[in-house]
C-alpha cells in the first residue's frame, strides 16, 4: 500500500535498520550493500536507492542520496522518519590544502554551510557540526584500516561548475576539502538529536593553487587511486558504524 511508504524516497515508514551509511551514486550504494552480508534492495526511487544487510552482525542501512543539498537532505529527513539513528555519509571530494592525496579519506569535524538547503531553513550562524563519537569512530577505523586519513573542516557548496559569479575564498581558514552534500545532513542530524558525520575520498585538488590541469589533464574523479581509496572508504564507514553501535551498547 502506498501510505505505508515515504513520499519522496518511497522507502518503508518501518523496518529499516537503524545505523545507515549514505552515498551519493545509486551505484556505489550497491557496491557498499555488495559488502553486507545478506543485503537485500529495499526500494530504488529516483536517485534514492535504498538497501538492507548486516556488516559483522549488525544491522545496516545503505542508501544514495543524488548530487547535492536539496535533494539530499529529502533523503536523510525520511530516513529519520523511519528510523535512522546514525548516518555516516560517505562520499567523494577535492582536496582544498596541501598534504592531501588522492585517495585519502578526509574525516570531517563540521561543514561550511554553502549547501543551497539550510539557509533556508536556519540562520546562516547556525553550525554544522559532526557528532564527536562519529568523527572518533571513523578515525579509529580508518587507522585500524591503514588508512591514509586526516580531520578537518569541509566545504559543502551547492555549485560544482564555476559560474559568472566570483568564487568566495576561503584561503587561509584551513579547510581540508569540498563536496556537496555533508553540511545538509549535519545541520538535520543536529536538529533531529541523531549521531552523524562523513568521510570523504579525495578524487582531486580543487584549490587554485593546487591545480596543475596540465599535469592532470583536468578532473578525472575514474582513476584507479581513488578506486582504491573508494574502496578503504567502503569498509571504514561500515567498521566506525559497528563501533558506534558497540559503544551505544556500553552505555545504554
Amino acid at each position: 500500500m502506498t501510505q505505508d511508504l515515504l513520499p519522496i524516497s518511497r522507502i518503508p515508514r518501518t523496518g529499516l535498520p537503524a545505523h545507515a551509511v549514505v552515498v551519493g551514486d545509486p551505484a556505489r550504494a550497491a557496491a557498499v550493500a555488495a559488502l553486507l552480508d545478506g543485503a537485500e534492495e529495499v526500494s530504488y526511487h529516483r536517485e534514492y536507492r535504498v538497501f538492507s544487510g548486516s556488516w559483522k552482525g549488525l544491522p545496516v542501512t545503505v542508501a544514495s542520496h543524488g548530487v547535492g543539498g536539496p535533494g539530499a537532505i529529502l533523503l536523510f529527513q525520511e530516513l529519520a522518519d523511519a528510523g535512522v539513528r546514525t548516518f555516516l555519509r560517505f562520499g567523494t571530494a577535492g582536496a582544498m590544502k596541501p598534504g592531501i592525496g588522492d585517495g585519502d579519506l578526509v574525516i570531517a569535524e563540521a561543514a561550511v554551510r554553502d549547501d543551497g538547503v539550510t539557509q533556508q531553513l536556519l540562520p546562516p550562524e547556525y553550525p554544522a557540526v559532526s557528532s564527536p563519537e562519529a568523527v572518533f569512530a571513523l578515525q579509529r577505523a580508518a587507522r585500524e584500516a591503514d588508512a591514509p586519513h586526516h580531520r578537518g573542516i569541509v566545504w559543502t557548496r551547492a555549485a560544482f561548475q564555476p559560474g559568472l559569479l566570483p568564487l568566495f575564498s576561503y584561503d587561509g581558514a584551513g579547510l581540508a576539502a569540498i563536496e556537496m552534500e555533508l553540511s545538509a545532513l549535519l545541520v538535520t542530524a543536529s536538529l533531529r538529536g541523531l549521531v552523524a558525520g562523513g568521510v570523504l575520498v579525495i578524487d582531486g585538488a580543487n584549490a587554485d593553487e593546487l591545480v596543475d590541469a596540465d599535469a592532470t589533464g583536468g578532473y578525472d574523479p575514474h582513476r584507479e587511486v581513488v578506486a582504491a581509496g573508494v574502496e578503504r572508504g567502503a569498509i571504514v564507514s561500515l567498521e566506525a558504524l559497528r563501533l558506534l553501535a558497540e559503544a551505544e551498547e556500553l552505555t545504554a
